[in-house]
């Protein structure tokens, strides 16, 4: 989605990187105070295998939503409503780095540093377990979404047993870096033709917002929604649905429901991870699975191409059958990954911590080798965030963004490359 104005926002594009060129936040002597005594060496996982003839069993099947389920649930609730609905309605605060307790920034990479950091609201989150973030620079390759840079971060309802709980988006107003303010929408799908919805009771462990769309990585696939048809819950109970006196959210002002989604074939291993590629023609989504770090079995990775069809913007490329077919797949020797990114030929890979307190590692990899970033005097590789939380790449600005517990972050993508051992 191209907008007008583009001279306006390349001159508050310079604004912002000189923002960041001159605040770092003082989180370097904070990330470095936290941990940077862990001489603990990773394994090196090498080079990528390239997987030869399996990209045909890593299929998607794409389901669409009917056009008549969503147009009677938009008749019930009412006209749908755009983001910049959304973000005029946000009403709750991200603190400052500055603001947050010590424990809540050793969730910190040690290096490289964030340069910008933020943590969100106990009472607000608690309960709730992060996961995914994409922001505007993957919907839109200015870096907008109209005129607003927006941050979307999901979250899972940690319910305290084996059942999933629900999912739900915040819709993060990033125009000013100092004041980020946010507002919920709930992950629904709708159920019954259109005349009510359910939750989507699914870990968020994955998101990328490409032109209108964002897709959701789920435990039985991709789930499709569509920013254009954002609908207004205007019951504030803790049910989801229908009820009496109109629509409920859990108690969010809004509901994404669902357009689509992309079904695990047999065999098809769940992407857990997801991220955006702009340096492929053309764009692509880009995957891993979850292989828990003692495993002695490799993590694939392999790749979906967009559609350049303007009638199916934001939606996989698919076959005759509807579906979408990796274009290339790998193995890597990493286990543990958390978020996945893939750039100009390299693959980045956010390994967990080994333990509960302790740091992660960000490996990038190619064909060849494998480097991990380094910190300390004893250059130890476990300089990540522990959680490894997903990992989205903003173009326009240069920075990896990235959610760890309740801290968001985002450093210069430069940095990770520096900071390669």
């Amino acid at each position: 989605m191209k907008q007008r104005g583009r001279h306006r926002r390349q001159k508050r594009g310079r604004a912002l990187r000189a923002f960041l060129a001159g605040t770092a936040l003082a989180l370097t002597a904070a990330a470095t105070m936290i941990s940077a005594s862990q001489a603990t060496v990773s394994k090196d996982p090498g080079g990528l295998k390239t997987l030869t003839g399996a990209t045909a069993g890593l299929r998607l099947q794409e389901q669409l939503v009917p056009q008549a389920t969503l147009d009677r649930l938009a008749s019930a609730m009412g006209r749908p409503v755009g983001v910049s609905a959304v973000l005029e309605d946000a009403d709750r605060s991200l603190h400052n780095a500055g603001t947050c307790t010590t424990a809540e920034r050793t969730a910190l990479p040690i290096q490289p540093a964030a340069t910008r950091a933020y943590c969100w609201d106990a009472a607000d989150t608690r309960g709730w377990r992060a996961g995914a973030v994409t922001t505007s620079g993957d919907a839109d390759d200015d870096g907008h979404w109209g005129a607003d840079r927006v941050i979307l971060s999901g979250w899972t309802h940690d319910t305290g047993t084996a059942k999933t709980g629900l999912a739900r988006v915040a819709f993060v107003d990033a125009d000013d870096p100092d004041n980020l303010v946010y507002t919920w929408a709930t992950l629904v799908v709708p159920v019954d033709g259109g005349r009510d919805y359910r939750g989507l009771a699914s870990p968020v462990s994955g998101m990328v917002w490409y032109q209108g769309k964002l897709l959701v990585s789920a435990a039985d696939g991709l789930y499709v929604y569509d920013m254009h048809r954002v609908q207004r819950a205007n019951v504030d109970s803790r049910a989801v649905g229908k009820v009496h006196g109109g629509w409920a959210a859990y108690g969010s002002r809004y509901v994404l429901p669902a357009v689509g989604s992309y079904r695990l074939a047999s065999g098809t291993p769940h992407p857990a991870a997801i991220s955006l590629d702009r340096s492929t023609a053309p764009d692509s989504l880009v995957a891993s699975e979850r292989v828990p770090s003692d495993s002695d079995r490799h993590t694939r990775l392999w790749r979906y191409a967009f559609s350049s069809d303007p009638a199916r913007a934001g939606l996989l490329s698919t076959d005759f059958a509807g579906r979408a077919v990796a274009t290339e797949a790998y193995e890597t020797k990493t286990t543990g990954v958390g978020g996945v990114l893939s750039h100009a030929s390299h693959w980045y890979l956010a390994r967990a911590a080994d333990s509960p307190d302790g740091h992660g590692t960000l490996w990038r990899q190619t064909a060849k080798d494998a480097e991990a970033t380094r910190c300390g005097s004893d250059e130890s590789q476990h300089c990540w965030s522990g959680q490894a939380g997903s990992l989205s790449y903003w173009e326009e600005t240069g920075e990896l963004w990235s959610q760890s517990g309740r801290m968001l972050y985002a450093l210069p993508m430069n940095s990770v490359d520096r900071s390669l051992g």
